[in-house]
């Protein structure tokens, strides 16, 4: 039985599942806010969070313009011999997530009408045939950096390492959408993903109903549960469309604690980085996405609403346009969490290890897109007027304006390029990945 088929029988178990798993965890949610407000009235919420989405709309003369700046990146950064893309500007190297983006930047000018059939097959089956023949951490999965020349297994310095530096659940999760788009969508592609899916061990990152991940610690494996609040839900998701158990990680509640913030309760994980190791971090991405790709539960479109929602009232009370994300930047430490909540404060932006970089605090300019492309309000269109002109025409857009100098952090990414066209073609063409 091949890769469509596995999906088709699964899919109306998974629907059905689905539902009855966002109508329980719903309830819980309701409860626990009815709790929280009960036992701690500084946290009820002040300002309730109304928003509507407004349909599918043509693009305009300018957006299409966006959408061909972002549409550089990819072609001054796609590697001919192997269909790769690199993850930042010139730097020979990506990592899943970071090819998920790219995927979706294809799919996303293809139905923008940007580029013709050939193109779009030839890029995408390019792609394929190098994502199959990927060497795997532990022969189970890919690796979490790969140089885009040579498809060696690199660590984050893109150095070759021989064994690999381990595989990342949430990111393996994220590439999942978009391969999950070509096989319903696009079913010329479903072979070349079948003999990928089925080269591969997806469930390794899979223990318990929870994602885990690989990590090489001086040459011994450990496998660590994989994602916070946000994240952990959206990459839950894509394993659940191919039927694996991932009712834990797909569980909003399970660690869900609200922190009142300008008046709003913000959905934070109760899992501290001393007691779990990894960061949770309040962030736009992964809310942003969920909405652009899957089109939202009824929980996250809650709780997107909510940390878009604060954002805004960030910038009433601060008179700073804020739109917060995690982002590469132009110097080092060259990636920072700009959080809505992080480590227990507001407003706090950190490096993976938790060092502060409140000094590198930016406008996101995928995030702008993504929140402008979903609601389009007042709110978005102040952020537009700053975001639309964060770019360079030949070479793509930068990731975001620092709050500090108004200077714009002119690093440029896969994943603020590829977000930005994911946005484009949501306004245009509607949810992106349809069953």
């Amino acid at each position: 039985m091949n890769f469509k088929q596995n999906l088709v029988r699964a899919r109306s178990h998974i629907i059905f599942m689905l539902a009855l798993i966002s109508a329980f965890s719903l309830v819980i949610t309701l409860e626990k806010m009815t709790f929280e407000n009960r036992v701690s009235p500084k946290s009820t919420v002040k300002k309730q969070v109304d928003l509507k989405m407004p349909a599918m709309r043509e693009l305009t003369v300018e957006e299409k313009k966006w959408a061909k700046i972002a549409w550089r990146y990819f072609q001054n950064n796609t590697i001919e011999k192997t269909g790769l893309v690199n993850s930042v500007n010139n730097y020979t190297s990506t990592t899943l997530w970071d090819s998920s983006s790219y995927l979706m930047a294809v799919i996303s000018v293809q139905r923008l009408g940007m580029i013709d059939d050939n193109e779009f097959k030839q890029r995408i089956n390019k792609f394929l045939d190098s994502l199959a023949s990927l060497p795997l951490y532990e022969g189970k999965l890919p690796n979490k950096a790969y140089n885009t020349e040579s498809l060696l297994m690199v660590d984050y310095s893109n150095k070759p390492i021989e064994k690999g530096i381990g595989w990342s659940a949430l990111d393996i999760g994220r590439l999942m959408v978009p391969l999950n788009i070509l096989v319903w969508n696009y079913p010329e592609f479903t072979p070349q993903v079948k003999n990928i899916t089925q080269h591969w061990d997806l469930g390794a990152a899979v223990k318990e109903g929870e994602l885990y991940g690989a990590l090489n610690e001086n040459g011994e494996t450990a496998y660590l549960q994989e994602g916070r609040l946000g994240y952990e839900e959206y990459g839950a998701k894509a394993f659940q469309l191919i039927g694996l158990d991932v009712s834990n990680a797909i569980d909003y509640t399970s660690w869900l604690e609200f922190v009142d913030i300008h008046g709003i309760n913000i959905p934070t994980d109760t899992r501290t980085p001393e007691k779990f190791t990894a960061h949770n971090y309040v962030v736009s991405e992964p809310y942003i996405l969920d909405g652009l790709e899957y089109g939202w539960d009824q929980i996250s479109r809650e709780f997107s609403g909510r940390v878009y929602s604060v954002q805004k009232a960030h910038y009433e009370a601060t008179g700073k346009l804020t739109a917060v994300s995690e982002d590469n930047i132009d110097q080092a430490p060259y990636f920072v969490y700009n959080a809505v909540f992080t480590d227990g404060k507001a407003w706090n932006a950190i490096t993976e290890d938790g060092t502060d970089a409140s000094e590198f605090k930016t406008l996101s300019t995928k995030a702008a897109f993504g929140w402008h492309m979903l609601y389009e309000t007042d709110y978005t269109r102040k952020l537009m007027t700053v975001a639309s002109k964060l770019y360079d025409p030949e070479k793509g857009w930068y990731s975001g304006l620092y709050e500090k100098t108004g200077k714009p952090n002119m690093a440029l990414t896969a994943n603020t390029n590829g977000i930005i066209l994911e946005a484009l073609a949501y306004k245009q063409t509607g949810v992106l990945l349809k069953l």
